[in-house]
C-alpha cells in the first residue's frame, strides 16, 4: 500500500523550521555570506519510478507538451526527442520543504510556455508552512511563487482527484484553484501572481475521510478537487479575450458535488438532479458532444472506495444518465480515472482505480458510454483474458519478484490508477499513473480491432522515492539503499535500472541498512512488513536475503548494526521489545541491558564487540557485543532527530548529527568511543553525517553533511576532520529535506549519496583532481570556425541566474580536451560550475572541461552548466572561442 509518507525527520525536525518568507523567485540565493563551494555534477542513481502520480496532464494546443505531479517528489515535464521526464522542482530548499508535494499541475493551452503548480505537502499540523501556488514562464524552468494563506495537500487523501487548478483557456490570465479544509474556491486574475476568494462559491465541501483522526490527516476536509471549462462558451484567446462563460467546480460533499456557473464565475448553482451518496473524483468535458463525464467513488482515495458510478450529464438539456461499466451491486470499487479522447469523439475511459484485487481494471467505450469493453476479462476463473500484453523489461522489479496465484499477475496492471490521460494529439497514446510508476501504450486503438496492445513503463527520469538508509560498501555494489513503500535495491551499476529490489523477504518500507567493515559481504537490513518478519540477513553483498526469527514486541524494523566482522548483530526494532543482541543470522535474540527501547544503533568499525546506541540525550556504549550497554556523554540533543556513525578503521571515533532549531541542534565528534564529545564550531545545524575516500594526501575520511553553515542549508564536505566546509550542492539542486542519511564513496574521491523525501537518491561527483571525474587537457589551438556554442539562461532570480552551455565539434578531427573562454558584457560573475572547472579575471571567463567530457568526437558536444550573479542586465556574451579561435553561435 503507497502510505502517507512523512519521515520521522520531518516530523520532529523540519517541521518546526518554518518557511522563507515572502513570495521568491525558485532558486533565489539566500542572504546569508555563502560558504566556500566545489564544483560537482548530479545525477540520480537510477530506479525509475518508486512512487505514486496522481497526475498526468497535456497540453491542448501544444503536441508533446506534458506535465506530470507526484504526492511528495515534485513536478516534472516530458522530454519527447529523450523519451524521459525532467525535473522541475529541485530548486525547492529545505525550509519549503512542504514544496515538493504537487496537488494540482495546469497548463496554459492559450500560452503553452506557462505552467502552474499548486504545492504543499500536508493540511494539518505536519508541515508548518502555508501553501503555494507557482507560476512559470518557460515550462519550469523557472519559477515565480505566490504565496496563500492555508496549506494544500499533496500527500493528503483525495490527492487523486483533480485537477484543482485550471486555468481559462479563453482568457488565460484567469485561473481558480479549489481549496481544501474549508477554504473553498479561489481565483487569480493576474496570471497566478495573486489571489482572492470566490466569495459567491458558497460550499466549501464538508466530506472528511475519518472525522475522528485527531492527527488532522484523515479528518480534513477535502473541498473543492476539480474545476472544467466549457470552452464552446468563450471566444479568443489571451489578453484581449472574454473569460469563458461555463464553468463546472467539483466539491467535496456527496449530496453536493457539482456546481456550475454560466457568467463566467459571478454566481453558482448546484447542478440539478445530480446523483447523491458519492464523491466525484472526476470532471472531464467533451464540449464538441456537450456530454460532462463524471467518475464517482465512495471515498475519497486513493486506497480506498468499495462502491462507484459513472454519469454522464448534458450540457444543454440537463440529463444525468447513469453510464456506469459495471453495476453498482457488482463493483467493489471506485472510480476515478477518467479522459477523453479529443480526436475520435464519444471515446472515453475510465479506470476502477481502488481494485486492489486481482489487478486495477481500465474500461473503454466508443459510444459515449453506452457500451463499455474491459483491459481485461475473465477467460474461465481464475484465467485471465488481457487485452494488452506488458513489457517492463525497461523497469523489471515492477514485477516485485512475485509468483502470483491466478487471477493476480505479475506485473500487476496497476492500483491507485486515478491519472488516466489519452493524447489530445493522438488516439494511440495513452498514460496512467499508478502507486509505482507510468505505464503507457503507443498502440491503444488496438483495442477497438480486438488487438493486443503493448503497455511499457514510461518513467525515465522521474524518480520517486523516499530514501530512508544508504551505505556503501569498500567492496562489492557501490551502493545499497533503503526505501520507503518499495523497500530497496542493491544498486550494482548507479545508471541503470536494478533488475529487483529486496526480496525474501520483501519488506514494504526498510528503514536500516548496516554492513560488517571488515566483511562487506555480510549485510543486515531492518523494515515493516505486515506479520513479519522483519529483519533479515545476507551474505553475498545483499545479491540474496535470508529473514531472521524476531523477539516479541516488534512492530517495525527500527535500526539495526552489523559487527565489524560480521559475527553478530544488534537490533532496536520499533516496539516493545527493546535492544537484543544476536550472534549468527539472528536465530536467537538476547534483550540488551542498560540501554532504553527506541535506541538508534551503530557498530564500531573496528572493534567487533563494539556497539553503540543514543537516546534522549545520552550516548551509550556495549564492549560486550551488545549485550551489556552502559551511560557514557550526555547533554547531547534531546530534542529532534540525532544520527550517528563511527568512522571506518578509527577505533572509538565517532561523529554525531541532530537536534531541533529551539534545542541544542548541530555536529558533535568524539574520538574516545562516546565518552565525551566535541561540538564543532561554526556548525549551525547538521542533520545525517557520512564519510568517503580521503582526498589525495589526506588520511582522514572526507566528511559529507546535509547541513546549515554559515547562515547556508545544503551538502557539506570536509577534507580535513571536519576543521573547515565547502557546499557542494547548489541553489538549483536542493530538492526539499535532505535530512534522512547520507554516505560518501569509499571507492571515490569526492563521491556523495544524498537521501531525499521523494526525489529518488542524488550522488555528486566532483571535478577536482582525484575525484570522480578527474582532470582535464587543452584542446590545443582548433582551426577558425571548429566550434559551435550555445548559451542558454534557464533560472533567472533577482541578482542571480543559472546557465547552461553546450560546445559543439564542428572540426573534422577530435578533441582530446577543451577550454572555452568569454567575456560578460554586463558584470555578471560566475558561482558554481558543473561538468567543467571555472576561472574568472575581471570580465573574462574559462570553463575547463571535466576528465569525462574532455574527449569530444567530430561532430560531437559536450555541456556543462553554472550558477552566476548579475546585477542592472543580464545579457548573453557576445563572443566565445575555444583555443583562440571564434566559435559560431549555435
Amino acid at each position: 500500500m503507497r502510505r502517507p509518507r512523512l519521515l520521522a525527520g520531518l516530523a520532529g525536525l523540519a517541521l518546526t523550521a518554518g518557511l522563507l518568507a515572502g513570495a521568491l523567485p525558485a532558486g533565489a540565493a539566500e542572504t546569508a555570506p555563502a560558504p566556500a563551494s566545489a564544483a560537482y555534477t548530479w545525477k540520480n542513481v537510477r530506479i525509475d519510478g518508486g512512487g505514486f502520480v496522481p497526475g498526468l496532464v497535456f497540453n491542448r494546443t501544444e503536441k508533446n507538451l506534458l506535465y506530470a505531479r507526484t504526492d511528495i517528489g515534485g513536478a516534472y515535464r516530458w522530454d519527447q526527442a529523450g523519451s524521459a521526464w525532467i525535473p522541475l522542482l529541485d530548486h525547492v530548499g529545505w525550509d519549503d520543504w512542504g514544496h515538493t508535494g504537487v496537488v494540482s499541475l495546469a497548463s496554459d493551452a492559450a500560452d503553452p510556455d506557462r505552467v502552474y503548480a499548486a504545492v504543499g505537502t500536508y493540511t494539518n499540523d505536519w508541515d508548518p508552512g502555508t501553501g503555494a501556488v507557482l507560476r512559470s514562464a518557460d515550462r519550469g524552468a523557472t519559477w515565480r511563487r505566490a504565496d496563500l494563506p492555508f496549506k494544500l495537500g499533496g500527500n493528503m487523501p483525495g490527492r487523486g482527484m483533480g485537477e484543482r487548478l485550471a486555468v481559462d483557456p479563453h482568457k488565460n490570465s484567469v485561473l481558480y484553484l479549489g481549496a481544501p479544509s474549508g477554504n473553498g474556491l479561489w481565483r487569480s486574475t493576474d496570471s497566478g501572481a495573486t489571489w482572492a476568494k470566490v466569495t459567491s462559491f458558497t460550499n466549501p465541501g464538508d466530506y472528511r475521510q475519518d472525522p475522528s483522526d485527531t492527527s488532522g490527516y484523515n479528518s480534513d476536509a477535502q473541498g473543492i478537487v476539480w474545476i472544467t471549462f466549457d470552452e464552446s462558451t468563450g471566444s479568443g484567446t489571451g489578453a484581449g479575450a472574454g473569460a469563458t462563460k461555463t464553468i463546472y467546480v467539483g466539491v467535496g460533499d456527496k449530496e453536493n458535488a457539482v456546481y456550475r456557473s454560466t457568467d463566467a464565475g459571478a454566481t453558482w448553482t448546484r447542478l440539478a438532479g445530480q446523483p447523491t451518496g458519492y464523491l466525484a473524483h472526476k470532471g472531464v468535458l467533451d464540449a464538441g458532444n456537450g456530454y460532462l463525464y463524471l467518475a464517482y467513488s465512495d471515498t475519497a482515495g486513493p486506497y480506498d472506495g468499495g462502491k462507484g458510478k459513472v454519469y454522464r450529464y448534458a450540457t444543454a438539456t440537463g440529463e444525468w444518465k447513469d453510464v456506469s461499466p459495471v453495476a453498482e451491486a457488482d463493483t467493489y470499487h471506485g472510480f476515478s480515472g477518467l479522459t477523453l479522447d479529443r480526436q475520435r469523439p464519444g471515446t472515453v475511459m475510465v479506470s476502477a482505480y481502488s481494485s486492489w484485487w486481482p489487478d486495477t481494471q481500465i474500461f473503454r467505450s466508443t459510444d459515449s458510454g453506452s457500451t463499455w469493453t474491459r483491459a481485461w476479462d475473465y477467460s474461465s476463473y481464475p484465467d485471465r483474458s488481457n487485452r494488452y500484453t506488458m513489457d517492463v523489461s525497461s523497469v523489471p522489479w515492477l514485477t516485485w519478484g512475485g509468483n502470483p496465484t491466478p487471477p493476480e499477475q505479475t506485473p500487476k496492471l496497476g492500483w491507485m490508477t486515478e491519472a488516466l490521460e489519452i493524447d489530445p494529439f493522438d488516439s494511440d497514446r495513452m498514460l496512467y499513473g499508478t502507486g509505482a510508476t507510468v505505464y503507457g501504450t503507443t498502440e491503444l486503438t488496438r483495442w477497438d480491432a480486438d488487438a493486443k496492445f503493448t503497455i511499457r513503463p514510461m518513467v525515465k527520469g522521474l524518480e520517486e522515492t523516499a530514501v530512508l538508509d544508504l551505505v556503501s560498501p569498500p567492496s562489492g555494489a557501490p551502493l545499497i539503499s533503503a526505501l520507503g513503500d518499495i523497500g530497496g535495491f542493491r544498486h550494482t551499476d548507479l545508471g541503470a535500472v536494478p533488475p529487483m529490489m529486496f526480496t525474501a523477504p520483501n519488506f514494504t518500507s526498510t528503514t536500516s541498512l548496516d554492513y560488517a567493515e571488515t566483511k562487506p559481504d555480510v549485510l543486515v537490513r531492518s523494515g515493516h512488513l505486515d506479520g513479519g518478519p522483519r529483519v533479515a540477513f545476507s551474505t553475498d553483498n545483499g545479491a540474496h536475503w535470508s529473514a531472521g526469527q524476531e523477539p516479541a514486541g516488534v512492530t517495525g524494523g527500527g535500526t539495526v548494526a552489523a559487527a565489524a566482522d560480521g559475527s553478530r548483530f544488534v537490533w532496536s526494532p520499533e516496539g516493545t521489545a527493546g535492544v537484543h543482541a544476536a550472534t549468527g543470522h539472528g536465530t536467537s535474540w538476547t534483550r540488551a541491558a542498560g540501554i532504553p527501547a527506541g535506541a538508534v544503533v551503530e557498530s564500531d568499525r573496528v572493534d567487533p564487540k563494539t556497539f553503540y546506541g543514543f537516546h534522549g540525550g545520552t550516548f551509550y556504549a556495549s564492549a560486550d557485543g551488545g549485550l551489556t550497554f552502559t551511560a557514557k556523554a550526555t547533554g547531547l540533543p534531546a530534542e529532534g532527530n540525532v544520527r550517528f556513525k563511527a568512522v571506518p578503521g578509527r577505533k572509538g571515533d565517532i561523529w554525531l548529527a541532530g537536534g531541533a532549531p529551539d534545542a541544542a541542534y548541530g555536529l558533535w565528534h568524539s574520538t574516545d568511543g562516546g565518552a565525551t564529545f566535541t561540538r564543532l564550531p561554526g556548525v549551525d545545524q547538521a542533520d545525517a553525517i557520512g564519510f568517503g575516500k580521503a582526498a589525495p594526501n589526506a588520511s582522514y575520511p572526507a566528511l559529507y553533511s546535509s547541513a546549515k553553515i554559515g547562515g547556508v542549508r545544503g551538502v557539506f564536505r570536509s577534507t580535513d576532520s571536519g576543521a573547515t566546509w565547502v557546499r557542494v550542492n547548489d541553489d538549483a539542486h536542493q530538492w526539499g529535506w535532505t535530512g534522512a542519511t547520507i554516505t560518501g564513496d569509499p571507492r571515490v574521491y569526492g563521491r556523495v549519496y544524498v537521501a531525499t523525501n521523494g526525489r529518488g537518491i542524488l550522488y555528486g561527483d566532483t571535478s577536482e583532481t582525484g575525484g570522480g571525474d578527474g582532470g582535464g587537457t587543452d584542446p590545443g589551438t582548433p582551426p577558425a570556425g571548429a566550434c559551435k556554442v550555445a548559451y542558454t539562461i534557464t533560472n533567472q532570480w533577482q541578482g542571480g541566474f543559472q546557465a547552461d552551455v553546450t560546445v559543439t565539434n564542428t572540426s573534422t578531427a577530435a578533441w582530446t580536451g577543451w577550454t572555452l573562454g568569454w567575456s560578460f558584457p554586463a558584470g555578471q560573475t560566475v558561482g558554481q560550475m558543473w561538468n567543467a572547472t571555472p576561472a574568472q579575471t575581471g570580465s573574462a571567463v574559462t570553463a575547463r572541461n571535466a576528465g569525462w567530457n574532455g574527449a569530444v568526437a567530430a561532430g560531437g558536444s559536450a555541456s556543462f552548466g553554472f550558477t552566476g550573479g548579475w546585477t542592472g542586465t543580464n545579457p548573453v556574451p557576445a563572443v566565445f572561442t575555444l583555443g583562440g579561435a571564434t566559435c559560431s553561435a549555435a
